[in-house]
């Protein structure tokens, strides 16, 4: 399925098209927009020469933070960004052969077990990896029986919570929507 996330086609088709590329979108999405933060793969690969998380496993560190540098940069902390696509570049390639795709797919898990091994990656906590569960039942065709429950209130047809409910303009703005509401609740909860 083609995703619609960043507004800007090639990074789309990337993420579209490489699993590592979508996951480290996931990752990067945090203190920045979400377009602006799963556009950072296709950064990366047009930089570095390589999305495939063999290659930015073994780039050198310093090498890595500069490329993540470069204008526009990659993200807005580029140094802690840089070291944690690297660190879970590493995970996928020691503990998935390299390939993104086993996370969701070894053993044909359970929605269940995917949220449990998307949990375990670097930089993926509870809500990251609820969103990207839901992300790949929405847009991915995951099929995981449980996937759903699994993902929460992320999983919910017609939520327009997360990146999982992008599929156009539209639906974009309805997410921000929904996440404006969710902080101005915080803010008034909080006096």
């Amino acid at each position: 399925m083609a995703l619609h996330i960043t507004g800007d086609p090639a990074a789309d088709e990337l993420l579209s098209d490489d699993a590592f590329a979508l996951l480290t979108g996931m990752l990067l999405d945090q203190q920045v927009t979400m377009e602006s933060a799963f556009a950072g793969p296709v950064k990366i690969r047009d930089r570095v020469g390589s999305i495939d998380p063999v290659v930015i496993a073994d780039v050198a560190p310093d090498a890595f933070v500069e490329a993540f540098k470069q204008t526009p940069a990659v993200h807005r902390f580029p140094g802690s960004m840089a070291e944690r696509v690297q660190t879970l570049a590493a995970a996928v390639r020691d503990e998935w052969g390299g390939d993104a795709t086993e996370i969701w797919t070894r053993g044909e898990p359970t929605g269940a077990e995917v949220l449990k091994r998307l949990k375990a990656l670097p930089g993926f906590g509870d809500q990251k990896a609820r969103i990207f569960l839901a992300l790949l039942g929405k847009q991915c065709g995951l099929e995981a029986p449980g996937w759903r429950d699994a993902a929460g209130a992320y999983g919910e047809a017609d939520a327009y919570r997360s990146v999982a409910d992008i599929v156009d303009p539209e639906s974009l703005a309805k997410v921000r929507a929904t996440k404006q509401a969710a902080k101005a609740a915080a803010k008034a909860a909080k006096g």
